[in-house]
């Protein structure tokens, strides 16, 4: 199986030491968001964990603990925007994101990373024109450590419109004039554009419409081919394996203003101070009236052989520089 940790929060930013915690005791206990008292539970066992996937802003507080991670296959997101502290009012310098990118690359290797420019916005300040110099700017420092960028543009959901009322959604011509010209830019530096849930309007250009963290994608990280279930309930155009998250909402502490999943920047910060680096969970910890669930895992290794497999196992090789 597959377990994420990014879809709600940055665990490898700001929850580090609470992960590794949780993959030396062997089990994480996640809280619905629908329901509070309803609780699964997940072995953290590379026998049924075939690969883990990351998102963050900062890998960096990750790093000592990689060998916690080495017997376990990794996909790692980094988003690297180029926006300042008025959009992103606590994420690190950009200069070091990107060397922190390089030396991430080199530990997990660039079919295990990703860089992800989203999401696209335009403002009076950030115009297509600055944000055309960044990626290329972004792209040159990132050249031979990803074969991937992925791109979105802004989605004002209700969180959106109450931490960011003054953004825009960026109007079709703007989204196919930037993002023809970013695909350009990218193939320039050996990457290719995967759209984030845009829909098909910039295969015509190049970019690779059909999903960014696909099973295709883990298995070029892992060097195994997968046999996973089919998905439920995802969107026919988006081929995405995003369930067995671990985060929660309202816990990230970057406070990005276009960010989906903080209510606001004061209830985020009264979860965050609820967080226990020990307990089995991200927030709090057992309650009386839980109902906990032990998730069925599996692995979902294929020990078939074919041609498909042996370029997957070269590209295992190369990751792992053996």
């Amino acid at each position: 199986m597959i377990l994420n940790t990014g879809q709600r929060t940055d665990i490898p930013a700001f929850y580090s030491d609470w992960f590794a915690n949780r993959l030396k005791e062997g089990f994480v206990c996640v809280r619905s968001p629908y329901n509070d008292s309803l609780v699964s539970r997940y072995r953290l066992d590379p026998r049924v964990v075939d690969a883990i996937g990351f998102c963050t802003k900062n890998p960096e507080p990750m790093f000592r603990y990689m060998d916690l991670l080495k017997e376990y296959g990794q996909y790692w997101f980094m988003t690297i925007t180029p926006y300042g502290r008025d959009i992103e009012p606590n994420v690190r310098d950009k200069h070091e994101l990107l060397k922190a990118f390089q030396k991430l690359s080199l530990l997990v290797g660039k079919h295990a990373v990703g860089w992800r420019y989203d999401p696209i916005l335009i403002t009076p300040k950030y115009d297509m024109a600055y944000h055309l110099r960044a990626f290329e700017k972004m792209a040159s420092e990132l050249a031979g450590y990803t074969e991937t960028a992925v791109i979105s543009f802004i989605d004002l959901y209700p969180k959106v419109r109450r931490n960011f009322p003054e953004a825009k959604e960026v109007e079709k011509e703007d989204r196919l004039y930037l993002g023809k010209r970013i695909i350009e830019i990218a193939a320039g530096y050996g990457m290719k554009v995967k759209p984030c849930a845009e829909g098909n309007e910039l295969e015509a250009y190049g970019a690779e419409c059909g999903g960014c963290m696909t099973i295709r994608d883990y298995e070029k990280a892992i060097g195994k081919k997968l046999d996973a279930p089919k998905r439920k309930g995802a969107r026919e155009a988006c081929a995405c394996i995003l369930s067995c998250d671990i985060g929660a909402y309202n816990t990230c502490m970057h406070l990005c203003r276009y960010c989906y999943a903080n209510t606001d920047p004061a209830y985020v910060r009264r979860i965050h101070a609820m967080h226990d680096k020990t307990s089995p969970f991200l927030i709090g910890g057992y309650r009386e009236n839980d109902t906990i669930h032990d998730v069925e895992q599996k692995s979902w290794i294929s020990n078939q052989i074919s041609l498909f497999d042996e370029d997957l196992a070269l590209s295992g090789k190369e990751n792992t520089g053996l």
